[in-house]
Order: structure tokens, then C-alpha cells, then sequence
């Protein structure tokens, strides 16, 4: 495999690039998900080994993100917590009308 820069590539979920730029955008990814994505060369459809991928990526000096944490792996955060942390921020006499307006609309 050349190492051309601005060879055309398909990054998969990402679309088509040039190389460079699928190198770098997959050295971003977290290591769980760098290790499940795949480079594809647009010319004869060929998928980049993890070890090619390495090896450009040192050979260009792209660093790995290595405490990068995805969306997908922060757990999602209960009803209760954002509840909570909304009345922590609010001031009193928001919290004192919010108070109010549920009441009445309970009583409806």
C-alpha cells in the first residue's frame, strides 16, 4: 500500500476522504471504536489492516487519542439527576413559581 496523503479512501460511517484525513479522524476515535471502524481504498475497494493504519498514522506523526471517551460509552444520566442539578441551578423564586404551577396543575 502506498501512503500517498491524498489518496481517495472511505472511512466507514464517515464517508469518502483523503487519506490524511481518515487517518486522523480514526486516531481521534476512542480505542474501542478506532479498533472497530475500517479504511477502505476507493480505487479497488481493499481494507486497510489496524497495522498499516499504525504505521501511516506514526510514519505522518498523528498521535492517538488515547483518553478520549465516546458519547456512545458515558452512561446516560437519570430523569432524577437532571432534575436535580436544574433545581441546584435555579434561583429561588423560579423554583418557588415552578412549585406553585404544579400544584395547581395537580389539583386540576
Amino acid at each position: 500500500m502506498t501512503s500517498d496523503p491524498e489518496e481517495q479512501v472511505r472511512l466507514q460511517g464517515y464517508g469518502e476522504m483523503t487519506l490524511r484525513t481518515a487517518v486522523e479522524t480514526l486516531m481521534l476515535l476512542a480505542p474501542r471504536e478506532r479498533s472497530e471502524a475500517a479504511i477502505f481504498r476507493v480505487r479497488d475497494g481493499v481494507r486497510l489492516a489496524q497495522s498499516e493504519i499504525a504505521e501511516i498514522a506514526t510514519s505522518w506523526g498523528i498521535q492517538p487519542a488515547p483518553n478520549v471517551r465516546s458519547p456512545k460509552l458515558v452512561p446516560q444520566q437519570h430523569w432524577q439527576d437532571v432534575v436535580r442539578g436544574m433545581v441546584r441551578d435555579a434561583p429561588l423564586p423560579s423554583l418557588m413559581v415552578a412549585f406553585l404551577v404544579g400544584m395547581l396543575i395537580a389539583r386540576r
